[in-house]
């Protein structure tokens, strides 16, 4: 029996991030580096044994064994490194890649994100490392999510480890480090559910596993003391409310699907019923975050009779708000789009007239696709000839592409 591609491949997105979190609070954030690359050694490692000689009964306790190995057998060779040799523990059996978490965080995996959410990083540095180390995100991925080049992304993750390891971070954070550092985990924990909800890899246009990680990590967060706030109780319904779509958002052929193509009666009820007493949760007290008003647009969708039927006048007051607490041109886009459903694709142009965009806006596909579709119903064809062209050149994947050849079709 052979390994198939996507079970290492779903052993890197699942495992990597808690491989490196079991170790690095073995040896210390000091060790990243050494961690990081024992981790991905046992991975290609993988790739080789498990195509030769198929997977083994417990692939989880395999390559925690390896990863390890691999890892000590670095620190062999470096000098000072004995005590930290002599005090290690290690099980040989499938529960130490299990081990019972204990300390200020539940899970390790959720204590590593904060470690590297630690807010003397600079805000895209701790995102970038979070996503890189703890998410299994390439350097493409990471680009694409932050609107950036590679290059950057390669410069803020060499910082971010050279600034940890002066540091000497420790790897159990203290409750007043852990509140302070609530806002950059529930950014790490946004973009792994967006990574999943529409993935900007080629090969894989939704990711579900990746968006029900990111919900677990989130109920972890919500149970313990310094999570159990509004803001992550919104972010959590959010969540719920978009994960309820996922089923219906491909056709047959594993292309993806509008909105107003989705077939509703496939939208999962439990994940509804969750975001909606996530939601309720999340109304208790006088805080406003851009997760509860998110969570709000989320729910006029999910909750809708049918597309026709969408309160839109109402989403739009809703991005309009989120421009306010959380000001972001993308907030502006989508108002955009919410107008022109209720009062014509004109409106919806005369909006984003209003403003400049942002340089790394005005060449992004998702803005030419909004122009050429508000300039295709206003019945500027030509405008919206060049924007579709603009749009489907810059499409981050071959699904988006489809779907935006598709949506934004001329006569």
């Amino acid at each position: 029996m052979t390994a198939p591609p996507a079970l290492v491949d779903h052993f890197f997105r699942h495992e990597y991030g808690r491989l490196v979190a079991v170790l690095v609070k073995r040896v210390g954030v000091l060790h990243l580096d050494l961690v990081e690359d024992a981790v991905q050694s046992a991975l290609e490692a993988a790739l080789h044994a498990w195509a030769a000689r198929g997977v083994p009964e417990n692939p989880r306790a395999w390559l925690f064994r390896v990863a390890h190995n691999e890892l000590f057998g670095a620190l062999r060779t470096q000098e000072r490194r004995q005590r930290l040799l002599d005090a290690a523990v290690v099980e040989q059996d499938a529960e130490a890649t299990d081990p019972a978490f204990a300390g200020e965080v539940s899970d390790e995996l959720l204590r590593m994100l904060f470690v590297c959410c630690d807010d003397r990083l600079p805000p895209e540095s701790r995102l970038a490392l979070a996503l890189r180390t703890l998410c299994g995100f390439g350097t493409g991925e990471i680009a694409q999510r932050l609107f950036t080049s590679e290059a950057n992304v390669m410069k803020r993750l060499t910082r971010a480890r050279a600034k940890l390891r002066e540091l000497a971070v420790e790897t159990t954070p203290t409750p007043k480090e852990l509140r302070a550092r609530i806002a950059s985990v529930q950014a790490v924990l946004y973009s792994l559910f967006n990574e999943g909800y529409l993935s900007v890899r080629a090969e894989d246009s939704i990711r579900e596993e990746l968006c029900d990680e990111a919900i677990r990590l989130g109920e972890v967060l919500a149970a313990h003391p310094v999570g159990a706030v509004p803001s992550v109780f919104a972010l959590l319904a959010l969540m719920h409310l978009h994960r309820a779509r996922l089923s219906s958002r491909r056709d047959a052929t594993g292309g993806l699907l509008l909105l107003e193509e989705q077939d509703r009666s496939r939208w999962d009820r439990a994940h509804l019923s969750a975001g909606a007493s996530w939601l309720e949760r999340a109304a208790a007290g006088e805080q406003l975050s851009r997760f509860h008003i998110e969570a709000g647009i989320a729910a006029q969708h999910a909750f809708a009779p049918s597309f026709a039927e969408t309160r839109w006048e109402r989403i739009a007051e809703l991005y309009a708000l989120l421009e306010h607490v959380d000001p972001s041109p993308l907030h502006r886009l989508n108002r955009a789009i919410a107008t022109a459903e209720y009062a014509g694709p004109e409106a919806g142009l005369a909006l984003l007239a209003e403003d400049e965009p942002p340089a790394w806006l005005a060449k992004h596909y998702s803005r030419h696709a909004v122009l050429a579709d508000l300039h295709r119903r206003a019945g500027d064809e030509a405008s919206a000839r060049v924007h579709r062209e603009r749009a489907l050149a810059d499409a981050p994947t071959p699904a988006v592409r489809a779907l935006l050849a598709r949506r934004l079709r001329l006569p």
